[in-house]
């Protein structure tokens, strides 16, 4: 086998490989808290992992928004606090849901008008696959998840 055909193989080997592991991730419920003015949103969704390794989602971005990152938010001695993470985890054949006394998406600097009912694509970046490109809506500040 010529060393071209060798490289081919691996190339298709390792795009097939990562098909495969794209394939195991689904998101579930994708919506975003929308805030007023420039005040920050947050972004809810629940990462579905069915393969049998664990996934990392190490990052976001959104062409609406200047600035998205991964946070937390924790009780610390009676007071809630929240912070940057690098990167979020999800054990093979489980799920982990985004949710406001959790982990979040935190969106800032809109670059545009945004209401409530409007649609935004957020994609959401992996460490060992492909980027997904999700849909979210934008929800009332009062919302507590997406509408059914």
């Amino acid at each position: 086998m010529s060393a071209l055909a060798r490289l081919l193989a691996v190339l298709l080997l390792c795009s097939t490989a990562s098909a495969r592991e794209g394939a195991a991730v689904q998101v579930r419920d994708p919506w975003v808290r929308w805030l007023p003015g420039d005040l920050p949103a947050a972004g809810y969704l629940t990462l579905v992992n069915s393969g049998a390794m664990p996934v990392q989602l190490i990052g976001a971005s959104c062409d609406d928004y200047g600035s998205v990152s991964l946070h937390q938010s924790r009780l610390q001695g009676g007071t809630s606090e929240m912070s940057p993470v690098e990167a979020v985890s999800v054990k093979a054949h489980s799920s982990l849901d985004f949710a406001a006394a959790g982990y979040h998406l935190m969106l800032m600097q809109p670059k545009r008008s945004l209401k409530p009912g409007n649609r935004i694509v957020i994609t959401l970046e992996f460490a060992s696959m492909a980027p997904i490109a999700v849909q979210f809506e934008l929800l009332a500040p009062n919302a507590s998840g997406p509408r059914e």
